[in-house]
Parts: structure tokens; sequence; C-alpha cells
């Protein structure tokens, strides 16, 4: 971009043309992105349910982008350019636990007037969300069904499930620097998340207590703590906003609600990288 020297004539240099150039809407697709947006009631509200959820949708998009792109380095023993990317998730969902702060803004009363509009639509019903918890390793088979009707959703949550999961993609790393990751841990059913192991928490507890001589590896379990740092959070301001709009009700969706994002709460995705916290 040619910016003007001169303050009286600010657009000095700069190209205001675009009958044949490619324009900022043009490059962004901002047509189609800024129509996206159909309320389906008169309340006020509703354009800040749906740009909040649709803002969302596309950060998620980009945490896929970045958390595939780190555990096709980590499997190549890449570690260190795949620490930018989990660091850049994380900030993904700094950036995602402060939108919850503008949905906060709308009242019981304002979300009751077009509640009904949405019918059974509910956020445990996205595919990205869903698709991000596979590739870390959090894998419920169960939450499949709800993409069952969109054949390609579905298709792309089953495939995601026979790859090793991020965390599956570290564990493997470090058995290739010579940790004694267990084998039965290794030779695993992929498509399942991995059960608590005191092997795995052993491995961890050796590198956190010798951080000089595995910085690497100390580094990589760091930068996993600090995702899912993040990533709890933003579960827990889901909750907490959740409550305060609609108290204890039933979810769109049918689920339990505010008892429901509760107990995904409890949902650890790197457990032993916490469990070994308590031994060290």
């Amino acid at each position: 971009m040619i910016m003007s020297s001169d303050p009286k004539n600010p657009t000095e240099g700069a190209t205001l043309s675009f009958a044949d150039k490619m324009s900022y809407t043009d490059y962004l697709g901002l047509d189609a992105i800024l129509t996206a947006q159909h309320p389906l009631s008169d309340a006020h509200d509703e354009m800040l349910f749906i740009v909040q959820h649709q803002a969302s949708e596309i950060w998620l998009r980009l945490a896929i982008y970045e958390l595939n792109a780190a555990r096709d380095l980590i499997a190549r023993n890449e570690t260190r350019p795949a620490f930018k990317m989990l660091t850049r998730v994380a900030r993904i969902f700094e950036q995602l636990n402060s939108a919850w702060d503008v949905l906060r803004t709308m009242t019981p009363s304002e979300y009751t007037a077009f509640r009904d509009a949405l019918g059974q639509s509910s956020g445990f019903q996205s595919h990205q969300y869903r698709l991000v918890e596979y590739i870390v390793g959090n894998r419920n088979h169960t939450m499949l069904k709800p993409h069952a009707h969109r054949v390609d959703l579905h298709a792309a949550l089953v495939a995601e499930l026979q790859k090793p999961s991020l965390y599956d993609v570290v564990l493997r790393h470090l058995s290739e620097q010579g940790f004694n990751v267990p084998t039965e841990v290794l030779e695993r059913d992929v498509s399942v998340k991995l059960p608590h192991s005191d092997g795995v928490q052993a491995v961890w507890k050796e590198i956190y207590q010798h951080p000089q001589k595995y910085w690497q590896a100390y580094e990589l379990a760091e930068k996993l703590v600090d995702f899912e740092d993040y990533f709890r959070r933003w579960r827990f301001n889901h909750v907490t906003t959740v409550e305060r709009i609609i108290g204890n009700k039933k979810g769109t969706g049918g689920t339990g609600g505010v008892t429901y994002l509760q107990n995904m709460l409890k949902v650890e995705l790197f457990p032993e990288l916490w469990s070994v916290r308590t031994v060290l």
C-alpha cells in the first residue's frame, strides 16, 4: 500500500479505481460473508446472536487449519515451527473467549424474543467444534450422530477418527526421541480417546523434572497446556454465558443446557499433562 506524504491530501498516490483490479471486498469475499446473516424474527438481538456464532465458526476454521499443520510438523519431528502454530491456536481461543463478552450483553428477555426461531439448532451441532476436539484427541463417537444428515460433514469427521490425534502424534514423537512411551499407547486404536496412562504420565514427569535436558519436549508440553488452558476457559465462559441468559432451561438442541456444558468442563484433552503436576 502506498501512503501519502501530504497530510492535506491523504489519498495522494492511492489506487482509487477498481474497475479492472482486485479490491479489498473481492479478496476477502465480503459479499458472501456480509450477506450471510438471515434473522428469522423481528427481534433486534438476533443479529448479534448470528454474527457472534458465525465469527466463532470463522475462528474455528483457522484453528483447524493451524492444528492440522502443527500435527503434520510434529509427525515429521519438526517441533519448532509447530510451536508457533500451537501458540496461535491458543490465541484464537483467547479471541473466542472475548466473543462471549459481547454475547453476554444480551439479556434473557432479549434472547426469549427470538429463541423459538432457532428450532432445534444448537452449538453442540457445530461440526468444526467437533473436528477440533477430534483432532486434539477427545474422540466421542456418539457425537457423530448430529451430523448423520450431512454426508459430507459426517464423512469428514469419520475420516479424522482414522488419523492419529495431535496428542497421539506428540507421544509418537516423544517415543522417537527415546522416551519410554508405553507400547500399548503407541499401538492402540487411535479412533478412540486415549485413557489416562500412568506410563505417559511418567514420561512427562521425566521431562518436567529435567527441563534443561529435554527443553524442546518441555516447551512442547507447555504449548499443549497453554492451548488447553484457553480451551477450558472458553468452555467455562460458554457455561456462564448460557446460565446468565437461559438459566437451567434445556438447550435448543435438547441437551441439558448448563448441566450438559458443566459436564464438558470435566473433560481433559491431555490428562497426563495436568495430573503430572500433582506428582512433581
